[in-house]
C-alpha cells in the first residue's frame, strides 16, 4: 500500500467508488518493454533529483507535490500532479539490484495508475535515476529509483508521481476503471473535472455505473443495487419520456452517450440514440467499506 496522496475529485467519490476496488494495477506487471531507449526530449528535467519529502496534510496539488519530491517537480502536466508520493519500506529480498530492476519493483508492490511500459532513464546521478513516461515529448509519470535508502535495502522508487489519467494514451486507459469523457472540441477531459466508473463488485455495487462531476457524484442504479439499501437521494430513470424544459447539452462525450443537466443539477440526464436516462445523486454519507 503505497504512502501517497491521490487527488481525487471530491471526498464521495474516493469513499464510494473507489474504496478498495483494487482501481491500481489489476495485475498488469512490467513487461520487456518497460524500459525503452528513446531520445530525450528538448528539454530533459533539470532540476534535483534528491528533494526531501514530507506529509503536507489533505489532497491538493500541494500535499501532492510535498509528497512526491523529484519526481512530482518533473511532470509537464496540461493540468495539476494527480498522484504522488513514496511507497512503505521493503525487505532484502524485495530491492532491485539494478536500476530497471528498482523500477519493476515500484510496479511489483505498488501496483500503480499509470502505464507499466514505455519508460526513458532521463537523468541519472549517483545513486538515482529519474524514469519518465513521455506523451507526445511531455512527461507525464515519473519516478526516482535510488538505491539503500532507509528501510529500504537495495534500489527501488524513493518518490513517483502522475499527471490526469485523461492525459494518458487511450490504450492504458481502456485497461482502468476510469471512462474518460470528451469535450466539444473532441479533447480529453480530466477525471477530476469529469469520469464515469463502475461501482466496487466488493459491495455489490458491480451493476451500478457512477458519474462524478467535480465535486458531485450521481449513479446509473439500472439494476437497483444502490435502490435496494436505500442509498439514492431520488428515484434512478432509465427512460425518460422527455428531459426537462431547462436541460441543456454540456458538450460533454462519452461513446454514444451525452451528458444534459440542468441549472440546478440535482440529476443528471444522459441522453444515447436511445433515449435519455436521470441518474440521481446517492445520499450524503454513503459508504463502501
Amino acid at each position: 500500500m503505497r504512502a501517497g496522496l491521490r487527488a481525487m475529485a471530491s471526498a464521495a467519490v474516493t469513499a464510494v467508488v473507489m474504496a478498495g476496488c483494487g482501481a491500481g494495477g489489476h495485475g498488469r506487471g512490467p513487461g520487456p518493454d518497460l524500459v525503452v531507449r528513446g531520445t530525450l526530449p528538448a528539454l530533459p528535467y533539470g532540476g534535483p533529483l534528491h528533494v526531501r519529502t514530507h506529509e503536507a496534510g489533505g489532497s491538493g496539488t500541494r500535499a501532492l507535490l510535498a509528497a512526491s519530491g523529484a519526481a512530482g517537480r518533473a511532470l509537464e502536466c496540461d493540468g495539476t500532479i494527480f498522484d504522488g508520493g513514496g511507497p512503505d519500506p521493503w525487505s532484502t529480498a524485495e530491492g532491485g539490484a539494478t536500476p530497471e530492476e528498482g523500477l519493476a519493483r515500484y510496479f511489483d508492490m505498488d501496483e500503480p495508475e499509470v502505464p507499466a511500459y514505455g519508460y526513458r532513464a532521463e537523468r541519472r546521478e549517483t545513486g538515482r535515476v529519474l524514469y519518465s513516461f513521455d506523451v507526445g515529448g511531455r512527461t507525464k509519470a515519473a519516478v526516482v529509483v535510488a538505491r539503500d535508502q532507509r528501510d529500504r535495502p537495495g534500489r527501488g522508487p524513493e518518490t513517483s508521481a502522475s499527471c490526469d489519467p485523461a492525459e494518458l494514451p487511450e490504450r492504458f486507459t481502456a485497461t482502468t476503471v476510469w471512462e474518460i469523457w470528451t469535450g466539444r472540441d473532441g479533447s480529453r477531459v480530466p477525471v477530476t473535472r469529469l469520469y464515469t466508473s463502475p461501482g466496487p463488485d466488493h459491495c455489490g455495487w458491480g451493476p451500478a455505473r457512477f458519474l462524478g462531476l467535480g465535486d458531485r457524484l450521481y449513479v446509473r442504479d439500472s439494476e437497483g443495487v444502490l435502490a435496494r439499501d436505500g442509498f439514492l437521494g431520488a428515484p434512478y430513470v432509465g427512460r425518460l419520456r422527455a428531459l426537462p424544459a431547462d436541460a441543456y447539452d454540456t458538450g460533454y462525450r462519452h461513446r454514444d452517450e451525452r451528458l444534459w443537466l440542468t441549472p440546478g443539477r440535482a440529476t443528471a440526464y444522459v441522453r444515447t440514440s436511445h433515449g435519455a436516462e436521470a441518474w440521481p445523486r446517492p445520499k450524503a454519507g454513503v459508504n463502501c467499506d
